[in-house]
């Protein structure tokens, strides 16, 4: 292999390919997202803008340029119009993006380079070759692997690091050592064969990175491959490269950089100069970098953000570029992007005596309120130990209460009254996980509460929620990290419970601090955002509920679930014989690739079978479902999925989730998960427990009542539907329900235009999945897919729905343009969806925005309804007395756990407090049934 470098570090290019790091930058944030005080998302920018920065800090570049993508085809679309042409649509955010990043490089004082007809690969790598000819030390900044034919003496790949990892330079050795050639170039016959999804070159199938490596390796090329393969390849292979001899060399042609693009450019005209200043703070400030702004200049910055609207409003040209100018930063300070505990005054105390304890009772007992946060050995409620307690009611300042092993009852039994003090707030970050810890040891918390974590997700529903993030965002502060103190995870791990207390104090008193911070930041942001009411009427009083019902847990009758376990895995074993018997020879059926060659290379069950990226067939249940009826082996195969599914999800796992303790499950409930204001559960998940199938049934058959008792089950009817009736306001719909029609046989009644006592049991179905469909936005393609009808039929029963409720269509059109002037919809107690997609350019994302603009007041008022009769119902059970439970929360249905001698009461307060949750013109109705287990009493 080659391995020659001539180091010049006299003269050092760096050649930047804007969109391949404009779309890292994009998607490194994954789902949190960073957006300023306008509304605009601004994770490209400072990703793009952090990455340039480290670059010129650490690499000290003598010139440097940015090299974007023109408009309008290339020459590879001109021999192959298919090429690039599965890429998505650009998303909205990067495209509002390009814009400032533009800004960005030019208040940098960097030269931006396109030239029409040619990629962005095809002009650094032709300024690579000539700028190394004259003597420069080029680095060629991309993560995209194509640049890596262009790697010679004196020019490298430079791949940006990521999630920590330091940047990668490869040079000669590198490039061969990883792609397992003998020279760069033949980086391009790997690529011919081996494709590329994402640039719809379509390789030769078959061949994926492993094989191609090998076959270059053994032939040298794609043509002297081609050559051999009558002669040396076999199966399908041969067959293969054979049929496929032309389609290789395309690609070979497709993925081959163009080292001749006619750019003129002076490298003079690339030469780092000095940034302009007050372009790039003024920049800063507008996308309310901060930490970027201390980082490079040392210096804070005034936020002062544009209006939302003049944001979203402005014009937006992808590829008009500022002049080009000479460039580069003086040597950016080494200063931390956030303030931290090294860097700031803390009044962080050590209470450890009984004196001290004394006195920090009385100091916090003469407060309006405090916040507290208690450290454990690990994250489960219910077994965690508490090691500490901190508290903070004063930015800066913070006291830590550790709490010895053994001595946890009689430490915190000095605090009770003060937890009991119904006049004094109480602060936390989600904190139901510390109310159910202080239970444990014998504090029970009344009075006001404030919820750091609840409280951000009403401000900003669809951004992350925990306390790092918070700080960061709105404290420009970053913590101390647990990692820090315990190490990271994996066997050498520490417990917090094996520190010295002098190394936890300053990581507890932390907690308690920032949260009390990001509380006076929050409560004025509830009043602006008109949700405190939200806050204090449904979040906060929902908090004791669910501890209360996670502290009892439900039964589970463990014996059933081992019998069942048997039962299904004795019925997989027969479905897998017989699907081995219909494919007729031995295979993994658990194994997409080998079932993907078994229905669609040897029983050619379709010949337009999907592939994925990778080169497999498509075999997920989605694409199966469609073979439906083409071959007697697709229904066992569907079955044999669900059953495994069934039995290695729930049947097998939840039996090992009791504990052992109490003999109970014990879920874990979320307020702070779904955008929607929907409850979740996880550790175990217990909202996805299957009921649409009889096997899936099964399983909710061994939720069981505790000795004595039965079950409740309480289920709201059609609640989505009379909330859409509610707010629609459609005459229509407010009439059946009014009458107490069922509103299925209602819409098929007026849709088929038949009397009610002529509907017919497909037609109801039909009717139910239309008025279902309506509220999620459902197209005709998409009825039509579900109802298996024609398009045209289907399209009929929509305009047909329209027809007959008008105000449905009203709502419909009057919530998206609300939407598209305020960027948010609201339920009908005041739970804004934020919409940031409803404006969008982007047929597809603007219309996944509407959809949404259309279901979130439905979905979310349903979810305020059953929120709100829940804190209702437990109110009543806590004033009777009555040793009845509310055990679990399942999306419109509630479960009780009842002594026989209670069934009348509990039956009349559920009703009442359900169906009377919130004031409206269209009933509520409730379905109850009692039974010994779930599925008997639903």
């Amino acid at each position: 292999m080659i391995n020659n470098r001539t180091i010049m570090a006299e003269k050092k290019l760096f050649l930047i390919d804007a969109f391949a790091i404009i779309y890292r930058s994009y998607f490194a944030f994954g789902n949190n997202h960073r957006y300023n005080s306008a509304g605009l998302n601004t994770s490209t920018m400072l990703g793009f803008t952090n990455t340039l920065v480290e670059v010129l800090r650490k690499e000290n570049p003598t010139h440097i340029g940015v090299v974007f993508d023109s408009p309008g085809p290339t020459f590879r679309e001109e021999i192959y119009p298919a090429y690039k042409a599965n890429r998505e649509a650009m998303p909205e955010d990067i495209r509002s993006a390009i814009p400032y990043v533009k800004k960005i490089v030019a208040a940098m004082d960097i030269p931006m380079i396109s030239m029409e007809g040619f990629e962005a690969d095809d002009i650094v790598c032709t300024m690579a070759v000539k700028a190394a000819k004259e003597g420069f030390q080029v680095y060629m900044m991309t993560p995209d692997k194509d640049y890596a034919q262009a790697v010679e003496d004196n020019i490298f790949l430079y791949r940006p690091g990521r999630g920590g990892k330091p940047a990668e330079k490869w040079g000669t050795y590198e490039v061969c050592e990883k792609f397992e050639v003998n020279h760069p170039l033949q980086v391009i016959d790997i690529l011919g064969l081996w494709g590329d999804a994402v640039d719809n070159i379509p390789g030769i199938p078959g061949i994926g990175e492993k094989t191609s490596k090998k076959l270059i390796q053994k032939y040298g090329s794609i043509e002297r491959l081609i050559e051999n393969a009558e002669r040396d390849l076999k199966g399908k292979q041969r067959e293969n490269v054979i049929n496929f001899a032309e389609q290789g060399l395309l690609s070979k042609k497709l993925a081959t950089i163009d080292l001749n693009v006619p750019v003129d450019y002076s490298f003079d005209d690339l030469q780092k100069t000095a940034f302009k200043k007050d372009e790039l703070l003024a920049l800063f400030a507008e996308l309310e970098f901060r930490g970027l702004a201390q980082r490079v200049f040392e210096q804070d910055i005034p936020v002062a953000a544009a209006p939302k609207k003049a944001i979203e409003n402005a014009p937006i040209d992808l590829f008009n570029q500022p002049s080009e100018t000479k460039v580069v930063p003086a040597e950016a300070p080494t200063v931390s992007p956030f303030s931290t505990f090294e860097n700031t005054t803390k009044n962080y105390q050590l209470i450890d005596s009984t004196k001290k304890i004394e006195e920090l009772v009385q100091l916090l007992s003469q407060q309006k309120s405090f916040c507290f946060d208690t450290e454990t050995t690990g994250l489960d409620s219910l077994t965690a130990d508490i090691i500490g307690v901190s508290f903070s009611f004063k930015n800066d300042e913070a006291y830590y209460v550790p709490v010895q092993k053994g001595k946890e009852q009689a430490t915190m039994a000095e605090f009770k009254s003060l937890f009991a003090n119904a006049s004094i707030e109480k602060v936390a970050q989600n904190i139901k996980y510390d109310m159910n810890i202080l239970r444990r040891v014998g504090i029970t918390i009344q009075g006001p509460l404030f919820d750091t974590m609840l409280a951000h997700y009403l401000i900003e529903p669809d951004l992350r929620h925990n306390m790092d993030f918070l700080s960061e965002t709105y404290l420009n502060y970053r913590p101390i990290s647990i990692e820090s103190l315990i190490g990271k995870k994996g066997k050498n791990q520490k417990n917090m419970a094996e520190l010295p207390v002098e190394e936890v104090v300053n990581y507890a008193c932390e907690d308690a601090d920032i949260t009390w911070q990001l509380k006076e930041k929050f409560a004025p942001l509830l009043k602006e955002n008109n949700t405190l009411d939200l806050f204090n009427n449904i979040e906060i009083p929902l908090v004791s509920v669910l501890s209360d019902m996670e502290q009892e847990g439900i039964s589970l009758d463990v014996p059933a679930m081992e019998e069942y376990a048997e039962v299904l895995k004795n019925e997989l074993e027969q479905l897998e014989s017989s699907i081995k018997t219909l494919a007729g020879e031995d295979f993994n059926v658990s194994s997409p690739k080998q079932l993907g060659e078994i229905l669609f290379d040897k029983l050619k069950i379709t010949d337009k079978a999907k592939k994925t990226k990778t080169g497999q067939y498509q075999t997920n249940e989605e694409t199966l479902q469609k073979l439906a009826g083409k071959h007697d082996i697709i229904a066992p195969i569907l079955e044999y999925r669900q059953l495994k599914k069934l039995k290695s999800t729930y049947v097998d796992v939840l039996p090992t989730l009791v504990n052992e303790n109490t003999g109970k499950i014990h879920t874990s409930f979320n307020q702070a998960v779904a955008a929607t204001g929907r409850l979740s559960s996880n550790n175990p998940n217990l909202q996805n427990i299957p009921i649409k199938t009889a096997k899936g049934r099964e399983v909710r058959k061994a939720f069981v009542a505790s000795p004595g008792n039965r079950i409740l089950a309480a289920d709201y009817s059609q609640v989505e539907l009379r909330i859409m009736a509610e707010i629609s306001k459609d005459e229509g719909m407010l009439e059946a329900f009014s009458q107490g029609q069922d509103i299925h046989s209602a819409t098929a009644a007026k849709v088929f235009n038949v009397p009610l006592n002529e509907v017919t049991k497909e037609m109801r179905g039909k009717a139910k999945m239309v008025n279902f469909g309506i509220i999620y936005g459902i197209s005709a393609f998409g009825l039509a897919q579900r109802l298996g009808i024609s398009r045209k039929e289907s399209a009929e029963i929509i305009k047909q729905y329209f027809m007959k409720y008008p105000g449905v269509q009203t709502y419909m059109d009057e919530v998206v343009a609300k939407a598209k002037e305020n960027g948010y919809v609201e339920t009908i107690m005041n739970r804004k969806r934020y919409l940031k997609d409803i404006n969008s350019t982007n047929a597809m994302v603007r219309s996944y925005a509407e959809r949404n603009a259309i279901n979130a007041p439905i979905q979310g008022s349903a979810a305020d309804v059953i929120k709100l009769a829940m804190i209702n119902i437990q109110k009543a059970l806590q004033e009777k007395q009555l040793e009845s439970k509310m055990i679990l929360q399942v999306h419109d249905e509630l479960l009780f756990d009842v002594p026989k001698q209670e069934e009348e009461i509990i039956q009349k307060i559920v009703k009442e407090k359900m169906e009377n949750a919130v004031k409206m013109s269209v009933p509520l109705q409730v379905d109850m049934n009692f039974g010994d287990s779930w599925l008997e009493a639903h």
